[in-house]
């Protein structure tokens, strides 16, 4: 009887990369999002890249290839064109006879190994590797590396960027050939001539072809390899300027030429289901993407401007809220406390903070946290951004008469027991939520406030009753998100005590240094010294002192003072403790707490 051929988990747990605790975390998290196990298991921060890929090397019984000390054979790449290369994420590595070995980052990539025998006319054998690795061989080793001088567009991503307007030093690296690519769709486009682009028909029809496709397509999938938040594809009167928001900061990436307007927005629109013939107001849509074996959901919003139409994309990761409570930068002593308020079996938690700052990840990975067969969970929001298995999930519907006051009062009627509301808008809302909340259900919602304590005088505000506020709120929680300090090129460094005192910081001499760390910055971090983002924390909790002192409706600063005398560490204080701990730095942690007036 043949054998069953174990996974990646157990593989893993096998090499003791992972425990046995942590194997049954990943079956428990299996149950609500289905996915590729290799990848839940990265997301979890259960394992790297290069260990997962060595464990499936082993399951799939092919060898595994660490790039940054295999030798190429020289010559090997002869065997296959660097557009090619830099298209599937392959590296030749050695040919035996008419046996060409292989590192790719995905074996099962059938088009990949027919390109490759068709353009090598050898037989292929597959190695594994980690995608980084071999865009970083395939720099080392092709002409068009960053390391070479050629010239012309073949130079490298230097001289790529400045063929289509971007100068050289916004950095490049990691995305592959991706310029060169689109150059060469931008070319084959031009020679065909220009479309009518009052003729809607010749439009949808140009868009519909390769080279505008293939425009787009390298637009997202490079801003998905680069964990982009957002695309903008901003129209300029004599070009079209594409950035994309990494780590909270936008970045040009290139200017493509104007006469690509139009056909591009056509082919950005028809993918979200939008009316390519309606150019005069505001759009909305959504294209799914998949890549890596991940799903990521582009929530796509359509402009008129005075040179065009604008388009901004939202990616959404649909595995992002899969992460875990843990991995959100909450203190031990925060994650304590939310994870004691999201057990209460009713009561209202808000989260706040401008937009951006994390709530909606932070509320689903809540939500993901407490979500079980014993619980009937329903969420009203606009839009739902991500779909969650086990969870009911109405979305906002104005012109059909269904905003979140509506849904509320059939929430009521279907039996819940956990109620999250996309955000508390209006009065009717916070209502309707309360009268939840008082009713034995637990609700969650967001609303927009700097802080925790504003969260109790803006419900005042809105009209709601200051006693049935401190009956139903348990808990506020204040959000921003810092970038951290990239790990690849982390450096320590002593600095004057002084600087941290906007940050609260007491010095105990005058002359006082401390450790920080800063990013020297790096091609994985694109030089600017930051790789990914980190929560910063405010948590009040609900006594009877703070309850009282909003019954008597008491000026904010008595509830703050009260707030932090109930244990409440604020913004600046944990933001200064992830400085301290050279998770993140001063400066970026004086950028996202502080406000105008706030000291």
């Amino acid at each position: 009887m043949a054998t069953m051929r174990k996974d990646i988990a157990d593989l893993l747990v096998e090499a003791q990369v992972m425990t046995m605790e942590q194997l049954q975390q990943v079956r428990e998290a299996q149950k609500t999002a289905p996915g590729e196990i290799g990848q839940l298991i990265i997301d979890l921060g259960f394992a790297t890249e290069k260990q997962v890929m060595q464990a499936r090397a082993r399951q799939l019984n092919i060898p595994f290839v660490d790039l940054t000390t295999q030798k190429i054979q020289p010559g090997a790449t002869d065997a296959v064109p660097e557009n090619i290369a830099r298209r599937h994420k392959v590296m030749p590595l050695f040919k035996n006879g008419n046996r060409l070995t292989v590192a790719m980052a995905d074996v099962n990539n059938i088009m990949a190994l027919d390109d490759l025998r068709s353009v090598s006319r050898l037989q292929i054998a597959p190695a594994l590797a980690t995608e980084a690795s071999i865009l970083d061989a395939i720099d080392r080793n092709y002409s068009g590396g960053s390391d070479s001088g050629g010239s012309g567009a073949g130079a490298g991503p230097g001289a790529v960027s400045s063929v289509l307007g971007v100068p050289s030093t916004t950095g490049m690296g990691g995305l592959g050939g991706g310029l060169a690519s689109v150059q060469d769709a931008i070319d084959s486009y031009k020679s065909r001539g220009d479309a009518d682009e009052e003729d809607v028909d010749a439009m949808a029809k140009v868009a519909e072809e390769a080279p505008i496709i293939k425009v787009a397509n390298i637009i997202i999938q490079q801003a998905v390899g680069m964990g982009a938040s957002d695309i903008h594809i901003e129209p300029d009167r004599r070009h079209v300027r594409v950035r994309y928001r990494v780590d909270g900061v936008l970045h040009e990436e290139m200017t493509v030429p104007k006469y690509i307007q139009a056909p591009l927005i056509s082919r950005f629109k028809i993918m979200a289901d939008m009316n390519i013939a309606e150019r005069r107001i505001p759009q909305d849509g959504r294209i799914g993407v998949r890549k890596d074996g991940k799903d990521f959901d582009l929530r796509v919003s359509c402009l008129p401007t005075v040179y065009g139409e604008k388009i901004v994309c939202r990616i959404l990761d649909k595995s992002s809220v899969m992460i875990g409570l843990t991995k959100l930068g909450f203190a031990p002593e925060n994650l304590a406390r939310l994870e004691d308020l999201i057990v209460q079996p009713n009561g209202m938690i808000l989260l706040t903070g401008p937009t951006g700052s994390g709530k909606t990840t932070t509320l689903y990975s809540v939500l993901h946290k407490i979500n079980s067969i014993d619980k009937n969970i329903i969420t009203v929001e606009d839009p739902v951004e991500y779909q969650l298995n086990g969870i009911s999930q109405v979305q906002v519907n104005n012109k059909a008469g269904l905003t979140f006051s509506t849904a509320l009062r059939s929430f009521l009627r279907q039996d819940p027991d956990i109620i999250m509301v996309g955000e508390m808008r209006d009065l009717e809302t916070g209502e309707i939520a309360v009268e939840a909340a008082l009713t034995g259900h637990l609700v969650l919602s967001t609303l927009h406030t700097n802080n925790a304590p504003s969260a109790v005088i803006r419900m005042v505000d809105m009209g709601l009753e200051p006693y049935l506020i401190s009956a139903t709120v348990i808990g506020v929680i204040a959000q921003r998100l810092a970038r951290r300090v990239c790990t690849n090129c982390k450096e320590e460094y002593q600095a004057p005590a002084s600087e941290l005192r906007i940050l609260g910081y007491q010095p105990k001499e005058k002359d006082e240094v401390v450790t920080l760390a800063r990013g020297r910055g790096c091609e994985l971090c694109r030089h600017t010294g930051y790789k990914g983002r980190t929560g910063v924390h405010e948590m009040m909790c609900m006594n009877d002192e703070i309850a009282e002192l909003v019954v008597r409706r008491a000026p904010l600063a008595d509830i703050r003072e009260a707030s932090r005398a109930n244990g409440m560490t604020e913004l600046r204080q944990d933001g200064l403790e992830k400085v301290l701990a050279g998770i993140t730095t001063a400066e970026e942690v004086r950028k996202v707490v502080f406000t105008a007036g706030q000291h």
